[in-house]
């Protein structure tokens, strides 16, 4: 299989009081002065966004119609032990209106699909959660 990318994401980031990030493309602009909690927000959306896609992909695979309006929320913890930082997170799934076993199947499913949940896989804790 020929491997092929499909997108690069560019961005600028600087930090201090008038900190922030811009997209090369300029569709992501956000002030992110110091100290505070960017980094894990920005990963919740991407993975969460990156997940839903997955989701759909799941769904399809298995020839299931998702309900509409399917939902995540993510949780990501910066922890610290020991002077040693890491990261914890759950993915909270709405699939409502879908058989819990059968929208149980496609969240694991779309774990092992989504790259950001390939990326942190045995790296931090992660759980998923069906709401």
């Amino acid at each position: 299989m020929t491997e092929k990318l499909l997108f690069t994401g560019k961005t600028h980031n600087t930090s201090g009081r008038d900190g922030g990030t811009i997209s090369q493309d300029g569709t992501l602009e956000l002030k992110l002065t110091q100290p505070h909690p960017a980094a894990e927000n920005l990963f919740g959306a991407a993975w969460s966004a990156c997940y839903l896609g997955a989701i759909e992909l799941a769904a399809l695979q298995r020839k299931v119609k998702l309900p509409a309006g399917p939902q995540v929320d993510t949780e990501i913890d910066l922890n610290v032990n020991d002077g040693s930082y890491f990261l914890r997170a759950r993915l909270n799934v709405r699939l409502d209106g879908l058989d819990r076993d059968v929208a149980h199947d496609i969240i694991h499913a779309a774990h092992d699909i989504c790259p950001y949940s390939k990326a942190v896989r045995g790296n931090i804790d992660v759980e998923t959660n069906l709401l």
